[in-house]
């Protein structure tokens, strides 16, 4: 799985909404790859939630989408202990949200890395540690040992 470094773990974000929340997870994308407009980031996210909410339920959602100049996959986790309404299956609030954000010629490695990320967070052990997790780098880790 690509790495999700500590640089894009929220521990707690600030957002109340599902527009919010995906601006919140494209500013952290900006920050890790500096060469991505946020808004760009945003706009990508928001085309595939109309898609379908990638609210997967169990309080989970993997934001994920495609941009062009991308040239690697990029991984950004947040966590709301307040939750968000994310209009998941179960219509339940999302607490842990991972975004994948991919280059438009790596449809394998895309599909092989959101796969990875659906297991790591069916496990109900994982998703506990994670929503109690006090560091970013715990978060880090639990993900760096399901790779």
């Amino acid at each position: 799985m690509t790495e999700l470094t500590e640089e894009g773990i929220i521990l707690e974000l600030q957002a109340r909404t599902k527009d919010e929340l995906l601006r919140e997870l494209a500013a952290a994308a900006q920050r890790l790859c500096p060469e991505l407009a946020a808004e760009t980031v945003r706009l990508s996210l928001l085309e595939r939630e109309q898609i379908g909410s990638t609210g997967v339920g169990g309080g989970i959602a993997i934001p994920h989408g495609k941009l062009p100049g991308l040239n690697t996959l990029l991984l950004c986790f947040g966590r709301s202990s307040r939750g968000i309404p994310f209009e998941a299956k179960d219509r339940l609030p999302v607490h842990l949200f991972v975004m994948l954000l991919s280059p438009l010629d790596m449809a394998a490695e895309y599909l092989q890395t959101l796969g990875q990320i659906s297991r790591l967070l069916k496990d109900e052990s994982i998703r506990a540690k994670l929503l109690q997790a006090a560091s970013a780098k715990t978060v880090q880790q639990l993900f760096s040992r399901a790779a």
